[in-house]
């Protein structure tokens, strides 16, 4: 079983950055794949970016802006999201599983957080 605690969120004008945080419980943290997806209001939840090992995905909508990074010591994952844009504005929610294939899809993640809010402000 593993539980994951997400912080980090808040309001930022666009143009501004902020680095989201999930930590996990557990000790075999390092072999599991780790995502961050996101729901605004209205719309389905959407996958972010993914880390496995030293790989890591993005989608096409964050790519070159955000960076998923993760520090095995401390069973954290990181999100860190530079120039952010209002449609960047939802709940952002981390994921783990391990013997995942692929990496975009919900469905392949068992343990999810409670999310974070985050506002981006034009």
């Amino acid at each position: 079983q593993v539980q994951l605690v997400e912080s980090g969120g808040g309001l930022v004008q666009a143009g501004g950055s902020l680095r989201l945080s999930c930590v996990a419980s557990g000790r075999t943290f390092a072999s599991y794949a780790m995502g961050w997806f996101r729901q605004a209001p209205g719309k389905e939840r959407e996958f972010v970016a993914a880390i496995y090992w030293s790989r890591t995905y993005y989608a096409d909508s964050v790519k070159g802006r955000f960076t998923i990074s993760r520090d095995n010591a401390k069973n954290t994952v990181y999100l860190q999201m530079n120039s952010l844009k209002p449609d960047d504005t939802a709940v952002y929610y981390c994921a783990a599983d391990r013997g995942i294939s692929r990496y975009n899809r919900m469905e392949e993640y068992d343990y999810w957080g409670q999310g974070t809010q985050v506002t981006v402000s034009s």
